[in-house]
């Protein structure tokens, strides 16, 4: 009876750990899975980064190619006649023309009138 009883604690222990060992594969595998999306992912946003960086370096560079730009006219045959100004200076003359298109306007704005920080509690929405 002991040797019965011994065998099928054995047997039980034995369907016990080999469940338990399955359990443990599986688990293994989904986290493997998981790892795989994961450095894909990691991957796929370091792609970006990196597009991101260079298309933010791009802006930098032109915002100071604009804020580089003389506040005078360049000759008018540089000027296209869309944006050619009516009262334009004839010759090679250079005119002082405050409303150059391309230049941002809000940097001739004092900080204080530029700042949105306050903007919710100053003027509520309407709605």
């Amino acid at each position: 009876m002991d040797k019965a009883a011994i065998l099928s604690d054995a047997v039980r222990m034995v369907t016990q750990l080999r469940s338990e060992s399955q359990k443990l594969k599986d688990s293994n595998e989904d986290l493997q899975e998981k790892i795989k999306e994961l450095k894909s992912e990691k991957n796929e946003l370091r792609d970006e980064k990196q597009r991101l960086k260079a298309e933010k370096e791009k802006l930098e560079q032109q915002v100071k190619a604009m804020s580089s730009q003389p506040s005078f006219l360049p000759h008018p045959s540089a000027i296209p006649a869309a944006y050619a100004a009516h009262g334009q200076a004839p010759g090679n003359k250079l005119m002082p023309f405050v409303g150059y298109p391309g230049v941002a306007m809000w940097q001739f704005m004092p900080p204080a009138a530029v700042d949105t920080s306050q903007d919710h509690v100053l003027r509520p929405p309407v709605a």
